[in-house]
């Protein structure tokens, strides 16, 4: 029977095939025995986060990413109700509805990042579950447009609960366990995807309202659960005083400065999401005018790509990051996204899109990783924060996507027969992950 391998071998092969994690320096990482880096206090051994309390923050995420796509069969369909029916103006006012939504998330996630960083992160989830709950009802009781509207303001502030989920993690798991725990919660988007919009058609077959019920009581259920089984992950001594300064969205992107590779890092991040918005914005226009596909068959395939990712995220990041270090799983990502990216660009059969899928769902390896990587140069009470400036990121990105790719791929049609053609959006993607591989080249080089 061969020998057991140490900690000692493994860190040399890493090593040797440069791709051992990054260490950031000694200072900014938070002192040893915090909640922060996995050890209790009092023994300084690891100690695993409770699995009933990983189970509420994955629901937690999953329920957040499902409110979005349980809308999106019901949601057009009520605001043109309200609208009498007129096609143009419906699509003027459901455009009102998502940038609302957006810009409410871009605001208040740093905002509730900044809450958990003062007050600990288990009231601000539980309040955010029954506040999302409790919206969820007045939308479904809305008697005209314009509560609908306020409805959907105020999903947009409550369900701004990412940042908080994040930073809970960061502080119950050991920094070089961190990337597959995010990898889960990437996992938990996924399902949401997935889910979301089937729940919404179905449901919404019945009753475009009964999406609205159903989706409330699966949040305040939530919030119930997490309630008895949700303990606080951020002691009372590593808590950080709350002040707007650091709580608005201009506050919370001055942290990313405040370190030369942490910036690099989240100029990383901001790429990725760009890139990211390329097929819920240009997707199904780009698939039916291509391929001339059908709702179903575009339906199945945006689920291929959420099952896909809850795959990668859920089961093979964490061994993947084990094995090759966070600077591998940061490099590869990227790489299997400008591939994948490409790959559906240049596709002229359906089939060869489909192909591109693996390849773009493992580029989820390159988000979690980075997104590990950035918690590492923080301590424990500035994950909150951290993770509000992520989302600012993601909100930022999701202003500037849309219109990015919908006008890159309107050029396009109007130039019939010239390179790229109608995957122009695509390669635009592709070229953001390039740039976002070479920063990242960059910002893991160990010094020397």
């Amino acid at each position: 029977m061969p020998p057991a391998r140490s900690d000692d071998d493994t860190d040399g092969t890493r090593a040797a095939l440069g791709t051992a994690p990054i260490e950031p320096p000694v200072a900014a990482w938070p002192a040893v025995g915090t909640p922060a880096d996995g050890l209790t206090e009092e023994t300084g051994q690891a100690k695993k986060p409770r699995t009933a309390a990983f189970g509420f923050i994955f629901v937690t995420v999953a329920l957040d990413m499902l409110s979005v796509g349980v809308f999106v069969p019901v949601l057009p369909r009520l605001v043109a109700e309200f609208m009498g029916g007129d096609a143009v103006a419906s699509a003027a006012m459901y455009g009102l509805f998502g940038t609302a939504f957006a810009l409410m998330q871009f605001f208040f996630s740093p905002l509730q990042g900044a809450l958990s960083d003062r007050f600990g992160r288990r009231p601000v989830i539980l309040v955010s579950n029954v506040g999302v709950g409790l919206d969820y009802v007045l939308m479904a009781l809305a008697p005209n447009l314009w509560w609908l509207f306020v409805g959907r303001v105020i999903s947009g502030v409550a369900s701004a609960t990412a940042a908080t989920a994040f930073a809970y993690i960061a502080d119950v798991t050991e920094p070089d366990q961190r990337a597959a725990r995010f990898g889960m919660l990437g996992a938990g988007f996924g399902i949401g995807f997935v889910l979301g919009p089937a729940l919404g058609g179905i449901a919404g077959g019945i009753d475009p309202r009964l999406p609205f019920w159903i989706a409330a009581g699966l949040s305040l259920l939530n919030a119930l659960y997490g309630y008895f089984v949700l303990p606080e992950s951020l002691s009372r001594e590593k808590r950080a005083p709350f002040s707007l300064k650091r709580a608005n969205p201009l506050g919370a992107l001055v942290l990313l400065r405040s370190q030369p590779q942490l910036m690099s890092f989240a100029v990383v991040q901001f790429l990725s999401q760009l890139a990211h918005l390329v097929l819920p914005t240009v997707g199904v226009l780009y698939l039916t005018f291509r391929y001339g596909w059908d709702t179903t068959t575009i339906g199945f395939t945006m689920a291929a790509f959420g099952c896909a990712a809850v795959i990668v995220q859920g089961g093979l990041i964490g061994p993947g990051v084990k094995k090759f270090g966070e600077r591998a799983a940061v490099l590869g990502g990227f790489a299997c996204g400008i591939v994948g990216l490409s790959m559906q660009a240049a596709a002229f059969q359906g089939w060869m899109f489909w192909l591109a899928i693996p390849a773009t769902s493992l580029w989820g390896f390159a988000n979690a990783a980075n997104n590990s990587l950035m918690s590492r140069r923080l301590g424990p009470s500035e994950q909150g924060r951290l993770q509000g400036a992520n989302a600012c990121l993601q909100g930022i990105a999701g202003l500037i996507g849309p219109l990015l790719f919908s006008q890159v791929y309107a050029l396009a049609l109007a130039a019939p027969g010239t390179f790229p053609g109608p995957g122009a959006p695509f390669l635009v993607a592709a070229s953001l992950l390039v740039a976002a591989l070479v920063l990242s080249v960059r910002a893991t080089r160990r010094p020397g």
